[in-house]
């Protein structure tokens, strides 16, 4: 009897019905890592952005592994918007207001731009996937009542009421920026992944596994997850690029990262002066430079993901 509940769990409706064409077949296979290789070789652009951004993924963190914290960080006055030289290798971006390393700050920014970017998605993408799937799977009054509080989420100016936590908490730091970002980006996931799961738990292998007295969290789990799991990583992926977006706009703000905490957005605030803009480009401009470089990597593999998770898109 469990093995026979398993298999209908793991099986889609489209195979329950009997044999169909092999045409329809195609449009409901699922994403695997087989279809994921063959879209990014058929998509070049994909293909070399995901390479790049690994080689960028691993020199940064690599990197940073040796600059020291405390140096990167200390103000040297008399080196003041340092023009660029070669007479070290850490002031061939030169230096902007205190006398800091851009090239070192720069590679420490964008480290922390990854690590945040990670963490929020991380654990939006767990939230909004334990309350999408439950409630998607579940339905009817309870459907109605956390999709009416996620409604009065989102319609919350979400970037003003961040900027009012990050002012008023007294023990501001990383891990609070965090989860104050966790707190509201969610929604997103939870909605998507609820609408597809309100479709699956309709599915055939979802009746014939509660008719046998599966559990609830088994059939979620085991049967309505797998075959929603690529629309996750899609959507994951492209909410990345998104949220080093925002905590880059939060710190070029002054409602970020902490001011002793190094960060693209606070490198690019700095060309809010005139003088800087102008006459000072290598102040800002390799922060600005990384910011487009990431966004367009995370995006362009995002597009290749989405495609692979849809027979009727997929390149190849």
């Amino acid at each position: 009897m469990k093995k026979q509940k398993d298999e209908i769990l793991k099986t889609p409706a489209s195979n329950n019905a009997g044999e169909k064409m092999e045409k329809d077949d195609k449009v409901e296979n699922p994403m695997g890592f087989k279809v994921i290789v063959k879209e990014f070789k058929k998509d070049k652009v994909a293909m070399f952005s995901f390479w790049i951004f690994v080689i960028f993924f691993a020199f940064i963190f690599i990197t940073s592994a040796f600059i020291n914290s405390e140096t990167t960080t200390k103000v040297d006055i008399f080196e003041k918007y340092a023009y660029p030289n070669f007479q070290s290798i850490w002031n061939i971006f030169g230096k902007e207001a205190g006398g800091r390393s851009v090239l070192a700050l720069t590679i420490v920014g964008a480290r922390n731009s990854i690590l945040i970017g990670f963490a929020v998605t991380i654990i939006t993408t767990i939230v909004g996937l334990f309350v999408g799937l439950f409630v998607g799977y579940k339905g009817g009054i309870v459907d109605s009542i956390i999709m009416r509080i996620v409604d009065f989420i989102s319609l919350l100016p979400i970037l003003m009421i961040i900027i009012v936590f990050v002012t008023i908490v007294p023990t501001y730091n990383v891990v609070t920026f965090v989860f104050i970002m966790s707190v509201f980006y969610w929604i997103g996931t939870a909605r998507l992944v609820r609408s597809k799961a309100l479709s699956e738990a309709k599915r055939d292998y979802v009746n014939a596994s509660k008719t046998l007295g599966t559990s609830d969290l088994k059939i979620m789990f085991n049967g309505i997850l797998p075959n929603i799991s690529s629309i996750i990583i899609v959507d994951s992926t492209l909410a990345l690029a998104g949220n080093i977006g925002i905590e880059t706009t939060l710190s070029f703000l002054g409602f970020g990262l902490p001011a002793n905490v190094p960060s693209l957005g606070t490198l690019i605030a700095l060309a809010r002066r005139p003088e800087i803009i102008q006459s000072k480009l290598f102040v800002w401009v390799p922060a600005s430079l990384l910011i487009l470089f990431m966004m367009l990597c995370i995006n362009y593999i995002g597009q290749a993901l989405r495609r692979a998770s849809d027979a009727r898109q997929r390149l190849g």
